[in-house]
């Protein structure tokens, strides 16, 4: 049988030499394997109340609409600073080489609402710590974080950790 990893392809030198990029997009291409990976970034909050669930882009509006949509609860993007319409709440965030900011609608979740963030991979940690900020900022509890895919080498993990939150993921690929 298959694992989730199993359908994750691998091209090397993406998008810059040296880097070993991992594709979803051959995981979301498969029914069977984005069944599985839907069904088990869901597993560990099964039955737990979840009002909203959070996606991160872009990966994570493809996960978190289907989770959503299993879970019958409405979905929120969070979005790099400029494409979302309307009010907006914004979190800076640290990259390799320099800094980014996300948004969120600023009447998408209400004070004491419970969210899932998703997302499909996790790196370094600082998308995922500004969309953990930015709902915090909104009042929202949040029940977890789930990402397919984990480089625990960069850290990701235990930063999102450390700021207390749980972390599930599907796969991790050493030495990335």
């Amino acid at each position: 049988m298959k694992t989730v990893q199993d359908y994750i392809r691998t091209i090397p030198d993406f998008p810059h030499e040296g880097i070993m990029f991992r594709d979803v997009t051959t995981l979301f291409a498969d029914p069977r394997g984005f069944r599985i990976a839907i069904d088990q970034l869901l597993h560990p909050y099964a039955g737990l109340p979840i009002d909203r669930v959070i996606g991160l882009e872009a990966r994570g509006f493809i996960l978190g609409g289907a989770i959503a949509h299993q879970l019958s609860v409405g979905f929120v993007p969070i979005r790099k600073k400029g494409k979302l319409p309307g009010q907006t709440l914004e979190q800076d965030y640290t990259l390799e080489y320099g800094k980014a900011v996300m948004e969120i609608h600023a009447d998408a979740i209400q004070p004491g609402e419970t969210v899932l963030i998703v997302d499909d991979l996790l790196a370094t940690g600082g998308t995922a710590e500004a969309g953990i900020k930015l709902c915090e900022r909104m009042g929202a509890k949040i029940i977890g974080c789930a990402f397919v895919i984990d480089l625990p080498d960069l850290g990701g993990r235990a930063k999102l950790e450390a700021l207390g939150i749980d972390v599930h993921t599907l796969c991790a690929f050493e030495g990335d």
